[in-house]
Parts: C-alpha cells; sequence; structure tokens
C-alpha cells in the first residue's frame, strides 16, 4: 500500500492540471466531520466536487421508481399500491429502495410472477411465523 506521501504525488502530479488518480468518498455526516481534523486538511483541500444527499421524501423516491420501471421496459410490473410500500419502507434512502425492490423482482422471477404486488411483498419480507414451541412435562 502507498504512503501518504506518494499517494499525494501520483495525485498531484502535473501541478493539478492533470489528475492521475479520481476517487470517490462516500459515506454519512461522520465522514464529513473526519475530514476537518487538522491532518486531513491538505487532502481536503483537493476534494474539487462536493455533493451532500439529504432524505428523499416519498415523491421523489415514488418518481426514481417510476423512472427506473420505465428504463427497464416495464411500467405496469409493480402495482401502485406496492410503489408506495416500497417508498415508505425505505426511509428516505435511494440505497434501500433500489434493493428491496430489486430482491422483489428476483422473488418474482424465480416464481413467474407476472405482476409484483403488496401480496408479493408480505411474503418475501415478513417474518417468518414463529411460535414458540411448549414442552410438554416441564414446569
Amino acid at each position: 500500500m502507498p504512503s501518504l506521501c506518494e499517494r499525494r504525488l501520483v495525485s498531484s502530479a502535473r501541478f493539478d492540471s492533470q489528475p492521475l488518480l479520481c476517487m470517490v468518498l462516500a459515506g454519512d455526516a461522520r465522514l464529513i466531520e473526519k475530514l476537518r481534523r487538522e491532518e486531513l486538511i491538505p487532502h481536503c483541500s483537493r476534494i474539487r466536487t462536493r455533493s451532500t444527499t439529504e432524505v428523499a421524501s416519498r415523491g421523489e423516491l415514488l418518481a426514481c421508481l417510476e423512472h427506473l420501471s420505465a428504463q427497464a421496459g416495464n411500467t405496469s410490473l409493480m402495482t401502485q399500491q406496492l410503489r408506495h410500500t416500497l417508498c415508505d419502507h425505505a426511509a428516505g434512502n435511494y440505497r434501500m429502495l433500489t434493493p428491496l425492490a430489486a430482491e422483489l423482482l428476483a422473488v418474482a422471477a424465480q416464481r413467474e410472477v407476472a405482476q409484483l404486488d403488496e401480496k408479493l411483498y408480505l411474503q418475501v419480507f415478513s417474518p417468518p411465523d414463529c411460535k414458540p414451541q411448549r414442552r410438554v412435562g416441564s414446569c
């Protein structure tokens, strides 16, 4: 693994006119706080673009899901009620929304289901019905 000095040399070759290395840092608000530490100031000064995302609204998540469905070529694959359910359970996070939808799609393909609905959602994401077993003859 290259040292911090070596990484700085690689990223600053040709006086920053032609960067040789591009990195994408992703994280929550704690990352921003960590980048403010004194020893990281030289590196933070080299960050060209910063994009902070906030919690997405239900409407934004729904628009994303509808866009993805349209791009996939089947806007009627999911019922409208299921789309709203997925958006409600994504907690304002695109990274939660798309895996939920992908898992449903995978199960639907395996079961050869023509349309994804809330019934399938409940089958896939509901916890198994676990009833405690009673022991016979114990106090």
